[in-house]
């Protein structure tokens, strides 16, 4: 046996050290990061990740993007249960600061595919591993993009869009552990230049532009327009939970598309408690539950944010979604004032 030194628990085997650790609330792991050099080690490993994804532990970190009016681009996670750091600190930047990028999450992987610099599309993909903090570049797509589709589906990463519409590789997707990526056929007359939101729902990928968008069936391999009744009412960013699409109204109204039914279904129960979202709200998907976060307009200099967590059900008789917040926390972010939020995204840990 191991000396006692060097063992992560005094006189327990390591595998077993992990998998009480791998049990432990992610909020507190700032705590057990003191008590010694190895934990706060394998408390930011890949391997403590593992050990929890076994257990079907992981448990969702938000993402979140925010633009400075200078065009500075900052990411600071966001972990609001329990109780979250009011000033969460940002994370390490890219290596390459586009502007304009798709963002697609696997796992604990956020991809960050595409964007341009200096005003000139790239076909650059950087990866952002939630379990170590660090930046990566993936493989390079066979076309630049910016303002491009991008979506995960099948441990496989989807790009389309963002280029000129009679790009070869207007469509492109990622086979898990793949060096290169593979072109999707697609028919020219479904092709767009700028996407403004995605999602996805089953076995589809949805994408909306200026009129219109596209559907791809992963499965059938076959492409499509989106219904009219979800163009005319999804105005680009939303998020799918329990297989509906949330978005919001021209009235700053939370509403869920039902694919399957073709309808809207309004959510009752939070319109006195949320603000209307008439622009720069975002939403994600955070285990189950719809995240919302959006700009409070404080006093002060920096950039005042609300996060707040709804669970959502349907009514009794089917027809309709009601909400309950079951947390909202104020934050504060180390930008000035008048940022933008860019992206937010769920990641596993």
């Amino acid at each position: 046996m191991a000396d006692s030194s060097s063992l992560l628990i005094p006189f327990l085997p390591d595998d077993i050290s992990l998998q009480i650790l791998a049990r432990v609330p992610r909020s507190s792991h700032t705590i057990l990061s003191l008590v010694s050099r190895s934990w706060r080690s394998i408390l930011h490993s890949p391997v403590l990740f593992a050990v929890r994804s076994s257990l079907h532990l992981p448990s969702p970190l938000i993402l979140l993007n925010a633009r400075t009016p200078s065009g500075t681009s900052l990411w600071f996670p966001i972990d609001p249960l329990p109780n979250p750091n009011p000033n969460p600190r940002p994370l390490p930047s890219p290596s390459l600061p586009v502007s304009g990028a798709a963002t697609a999450t696997l796992g604990h992987a956020l991809y960050l595919l595409g964007g341009s610099l200096n005003g000139i599309p790239s076909s650059a993909v950087q990866v952002f591993d939630a379990t170590t903090r660090q930046w990566s570049l993936g493989p390079r797509m066979s076309t630049a993009r910016e303002f491009a589709a991008a979506a995960a589906l099948n441990g496989q990463i989807y790009a389309a869009g963002g280029c000129t519409p009679s790009a070869k590789t207007w469509a492109e997707v990622l086979h898990p552990g793949g060096a290169l990526w593979v072109t999707v056929p697609s028919p020219s007359e479904v092709r767009d230049r700028w996407m403004h939101g995605c999602a996805v729902i089953g076995r589809k990928i949805l994408a909306v532009v200026d009129r219109g968008g596209v559907v791809y069936d992963t499965v059938a391999g076959e492409w499509g327009p989106v219904p009219k009744k979800l163009d005319l009412g999804w105005r680009g960013r939303a998020a799918v939970v329990g297989g509906l699409l949330y978005t919001y109204d021209y009235l700053g109204k939370i509403r869920a598309y039902d694919l399957e039914g073709n309808q809207w279904l309004s959510v009752g129960g939070v319109e006195k408690k949320l603000p209307k979202f008439l622009c720069g709200a975002t939403l994600a998907n955070f285990g189950g539950l719809l995240c919302l976060v959006w700009e409070s307009g404080g006093k002060t200099k920096e950039m005042e944010i609300v996060c707040a967590g709804l669970r959502i059900s349907r009514t009794e008789e089917a027809k309709g979604l009601v909400g309950e917040i079951l947390w909202k926390h104020r934050l504060v972010l180390s930008v000035p004032r008048g940022s933008s939020i860019a992206h937010c995204v769920a990641v596993d840990l």
